[in-house]
This record gives C-alpha cells, structure tokens and sequence, in this order.
C-alpha cells in the first residue's frame, strides 16, 4: 500500500503578490515527520498559437530571475477570481500578442518546477488567427515586451540548441511540433484542469487574486 504523506502542520512564512511560501511538516515512511518548503502560486496558461504558415507567435520579455530576456510564449497567471483556463489563455493571447483565434485544444499541462513549487500550467494549442487591438501595457516588463512570428522547424531548433530555456515554452513547442507533424492528438478544453493550484485563491479575497501590482507569468 502507498505511502499517505499526511500534513500534520502547516506554516506560511511568507505572503508576497503572486506567490506564497509556507512549510509543511510532513508524515514519512517510517513515521518520522519532516519539513518541506513550498512555494505557492496561482496557476498559469500558456498559448502555442500558430498561422496558416505554421509560425509560432512568441514573446521576447526580460526575466529578473535570470537577469536576460528570454523566447516565450505568450502566458500569464491565472489571477482572476473565476476565471476558466481557456479565457484565461484567449485574454493573455491579446494582451501579449494582439491576436485572437477561432480554434482552441489543450495542447499539454505541466509541473515547472514540483520540488518545491506548485506551480501547474495549461497550455493551450491556437490556430485560425486574427489580428485584435493589443491591449495597453501594465507592468514594465511587458512594455519591454517584444512580438515575433518564429517558425515551427526554427523553434524546435532553438529548443535544442539552447536558444529557448523557458520550461513552459519548451515544452508547448515540442508538444506542437508532435501534433502538427506526427499526428498526436490534442485534448478538448472542457478537460479539467485538476492541477490548478488553489492554496493562494481560497486565502485571498476580491476579484484579482494578486495582492498589488505585480508582472504577468
């Protein structure tokens, strides 16, 4: 029989605007009890959204963690109370790329980073683009924010050779390049999302789940 790793303690150490840190004391096999740390967060979606000439639409946007911009999809937080997944994908698709699509399936979700952090992210296959007004800039990263058309062979070429680091764009572009050439099958958008963190939304109150001002996913 598995292991049931109970909590028998939980402490939030640290509450910031678009995550939180709390410890977790922990039931091991054996019956000892030990400390892990995680890192709170939102959720997120991302868009692989790709024209009628099989070129990706993506972001080059400074990362402070790194202290470089990196390629990126267009992607955000899930930081609206009430907000699906797929709406969430569609308003991050304008605000960062200025388009809109007709056609929408769930191209893979993924843990980042699950040693320590519960952020999951749903990312979303596009096609059957338009152009729409981009919205206006609200954080200083995304007025730094760059739009390019890059194509499908070239992406998963910068994939490899190290040119795209971005976990989440990493694997959205290898996961397209999977259904658009080898005829892998996508999923429909009314899949539940079941890997969407809640430990921030049910503690915060009001509409955005942010507690300030803070910079997209």
């Amino acid at each position: 029989m598995a292991h049931d790793f109970k909590v028998l303690d939980s402490q939030l150490l640290v509450e910031a605007p678009i995550l939180a840190l709390r410890r977790d004391e922990v039931v091991m096999p054996g019956g000892v009890s030990a400390s892990r740390e995680v890192v709170e967060h939102l959720g997120a979606v991302a868009v692989v959204a790709v024209d009628s000439d099989e070129r990706i639409a993506m972001v080059y946007q400074y990362r402070h963690s790194v202290g470089k911009r990196l390629w990126e999809l267009p992607a955000g937080l899930l930081d609206v109370r009430g907000e699906d997944e797929l709406t969430g994908a569609q308003r991050e698709l304008q605000e960062e790329a200025g388009l809109s699509a007709q056609t929408w399936s769930v191209l893979t979700d993924l843990v980042t980073s699950p040693g320590f952090c519960e952020e999951a992210v749903r990312v979303f296959l596009a096609s059957g683009l338009s152009d729409v007004p981009r919205m206006e800039a609200t954080g200083d990263e995304e007025a730094d924010m760059e739009v390019a058309w890059v194509g499908l062979d070239e992406a998963v070429d910068k994939v490899l050779r190290g040119d795209i680091v971005n976990s989440i764009a990493c694997s959205g572009i290898l996961a397209a390049y999977a259904v658009l050439r080898g005829g892998k099958q996508t999923r429909s958008v009314e899949e539940p999302f079941d890997l969407r963190p809640t430990s921030m939304s049910s503690r915060r109150t009001g509409c955005l789940l942010y507690t300030s001002d803070a910079a997209d996913e």
